[in-house]
């Protein structure tokens, strides 16, 4: 087997609605895909990032964890960023602080999944 990418990153949610208000009205990121199964088994949600895929996934047995996987999300405007995820009263974790080579902000979503607004410096790819 030979990995090619990234195919999406996907968070467990407890309540779909208020998660994808959350994605949508304070990261600003625009739904692509909501599919729900007709069972009523599940419900999955994702917003394309340019070449990735951040999904949301509410399915029995799938539960959010502070120590699951973190998504580092690149934003054009740091500082601005910062100010949004603050006014709208996201939990902030860590942050914001400035590394050699970038700008990060560890917040969490409203199930405490773990989310990093990301500003890499000039010259960073």
């Amino acid at each position: 087997m030979k990995v090619t990418e990234i195919a999406f990153s996907c968070y467990p949610v407890t309540d779909m609605a208020r998660s994808i208000a959350f994605y949508e009205s304070v990261l600003g990121l625009t739904k692509t895909m909501d599919h729900e199964m007709e069972d009523g088994s599940g419900h999955w949600v994702e917003f394309d990032i340019g070449a990735g895929t951040l999904s949301l996934g509410k399915t029995p047995g799938w539960e959010p964890s502070p120590h699951g996987c973190t998504v580092g999300l690149e934003v054009e405007d740091f500082d601005a960023a910062v100010a949004k995820v603050k006014a709208a009263g996201v939990t902030v974790t860590m942050g914001p602080f400035e590394t050699p080579v970038c700008h990060m902000l560890m917040i969490t979503d409203p199930d405490g999944s773990p989310l990093i607004i990301h500003k890499r410096k000039p010259g960073h790819a």
